[in-house]
Protein backbone atom coordinates (compact mmCIF):
# COMPACT_ATOMS: atom_id res chain seq x y z
CA UNK A 1 0.00 0.00 0.00
CA UNK A 2 1.39 3.72 -0.67
CA UNK A 3 1.42 6.24 1.26
CA UNK A 4 -1.10 8.29 -0.25
CA UNK A 5 -3.60 4.93 -0.22
CA UNK A 6 -2.67 4.95 3.50
CA UNK A 7 -3.79 8.52 3.83
CA UNK A 8 -7.39 7.99 2.16
CA UNK A 9 -7.67 4.64 4.23
CA UNK A 10 -7.04 7.05 7.63
CA UNK A 11 -9.48 9.09 5.84
CA UNK A 12 -12.25 6.46 4.95
CA UNK A 13 -11.96 5.32 8.66
CA UNK A 14 -12.24 9.10 10.40
CA UNK A 15 -15.33 8.88 8.69
CA UNK A 16 -16.69 5.65 10.28
CA UNK A 17 -16.10 7.03 13.41
CA UNK A 18 -17.10 10.35 12.58
CA UNK A 19 -13.69 11.71 13.71
CA UNK A 20 -13.14 15.18 12.75
CA UNK A 21 -9.52 15.11 13.56
CA UNK A 22 -8.56 12.16 11.99
CA UNK A 23 -10.11 13.54 8.90
CA UNK A 24 -8.92 17.30 8.80
CA UNK A 25 -5.49 15.74 9.55
CA UNK A 26 -5.63 13.98 6.02
CA UNK A 27 -6.55 17.86 4.19
CA UNK A 28 -4.74 20.91 2.40
CA UNK A 29 -6.22 23.88 4.04
CA UNK A 30 -7.79 24.79 0.86
CA UNK A 31 -9.42 21.50 0.18
CA UNK A 32 -12.33 21.05 -2.31
CA UNK A 33 -14.73 18.58 -1.80
CA UNK A 34 -17.04 18.01 -4.96
CA UNK A 35 -20.40 16.13 -3.63
CA UNK A 36 -21.60 15.61 -7.45
CA UNK A 37 -25.19 16.85 -7.75
CA UNK A 38 -25.58 18.12 -3.86
CA UNK A 39 -23.08 20.44 -2.76
CA UNK A 40 -19.09 22.05 -3.18
CA UNK A 41 -17.46 22.42 -0.10
CA UNK A 42 -13.97 24.99 -0.20
CA UNK A 43 -11.28 24.75 2.86
CA UNK A 44 -11.04 22.64 5.94
CA UNK A 45 -14.05 24.94 8.01
CA UNK A 46 -17.07 24.11 5.28
CA UNK A 47 -15.52 20.32 5.06
CA UNK A 48 -16.04 20.21 9.03
CA UNK A 49 -19.50 21.05 8.68
CA UNK A 50 -20.19 18.41 5.98
CA UNK A 51 -18.61 15.27 8.03
CA UNK A 52 -21.50 15.15 10.00
CA UNK A 53 -24.25 16.53 7.86
CA UNK A 54 -27.57 17.61 10.09
CA UNK A 55 -29.67 15.93 7.42
CA UNK A 56 -27.74 12.47 8.95
CA UNK A 57 -27.80 10.46 11.87
CA UNK A 58 -24.82 8.86 12.99
CA UNK A 59 -21.59 7.15 11.52
CA UNK A 60 -22.19 5.72 7.74
CA UNK A 61 -20.97 2.18 7.13
CA UNK A 62 -18.53 2.21 4.48
CA UNK A 63 -16.72 -0.61 2.87
CA UNK A 64 -13.97 -0.19 -0.15
CA UNK A 65 -14.19 -2.60 -2.49
CA UNK A 66 -11.88 -1.69 -4.70
CA UNK A 67 -8.48 1.21 -4.81
CA UNK A 68 -6.94 2.70 -7.26
CA UNK A 69 -3.54 4.65 -7.13
CA UNK A 70 -3.11 6.43 -10.05
CA UNK A 71 0.03 8.57 -8.13
CA UNK A 72 -1.24 11.87 -7.54
CA UNK A 73 -5.09 10.60 -7.73
CA UNK A 74 -6.19 7.77 -5.88
CA UNK A 75 -9.91 5.87 -6.56
CA UNK A 76 -11.80 4.42 -3.92
CA UNK A 77 -15.26 2.87 -5.29
CA UNK A 78 -17.63 0.72 -2.65
CA UNK A 79 -20.75 0.47 -0.98
CA UNK A 80 -22.53 2.08 2.23
CA UNK A 81 -25.04 2.62 4.57
CA UNK A 82 -26.43 5.75 6.25
CA UNK A 83 -29.42 6.91 8.21
CA UNK A 84 -31.64 10.10 7.40
CA UNK A 85 -33.14 11.61 9.93
CA UNK A 86 -36.58 11.76 7.69
CA UNK A 87 -36.48 9.34 5.64
CA UNK A 88 -34.27 6.48 7.44
CA UNK A 89 -32.19 4.16 6.53
CA UNK A 90 -30.01 3.70 3.05
CA UNK A 91 -27.59 2.31 0.95
CA UNK A 92 -26.23 3.44 -1.56
CA UNK A 93 -22.66 3.11 -3.86
CA UNK A 94 -20.05 5.54 -4.32
CA UNK A 95 -17.04 6.32 -6.09
CA UNK A 96 -14.51 9.15 -4.75
CA UNK A 97 -11.44 10.80 -6.48
CA UNK A 98 -9.03 12.19 -4.09
CA UNK A 99 -6.22 14.39 -5.80
CA UNK A 100 -3.22 15.39 -3.83
CA UNK A 101 -0.90 17.73 -3.18
CA UNK A 102 2.42 16.36 -2.14
CA UNK A 103 1.44 13.89 0.81
CA UNK A 104 -2.29 15.35 1.77
CA UNK A 105 -5.89 15.56 0.19
CA UNK A 106 -6.19 18.52 -1.54
CA UNK A 107 -9.37 17.86 -3.43
CA UNK A 108 -12.13 15.02 -2.96
CA UNK A 109 -14.99 14.51 -6.25
CA UNK A 110 -17.69 12.07 -4.59
CA UNK A 111 -19.96 10.52 -6.99
CA UNK A 112 -23.34 8.71 -4.94
CA UNK A 113 -25.87 6.56 -6.17
CA UNK A 114 -28.77 5.56 -3.79
CA UNK A 115 -29.41 1.82 -3.50
CA UNK A 116 -32.60 2.05 -2.00
CA UNK A 117 -33.72 1.19 2.06
CA UNK A 118 -32.28 -1.61 3.68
Amino acid sequence: MSSREAVVHRYMDGFRRSDHGAILDCLTDDVRWCIHGLRTTNGKVEFDDEIENPAFEGSPELAVERTIDAGDVIVVTGTGTGHHREAGRFRFAYNDVFTFREDLIAQVDSYVVGLGSG
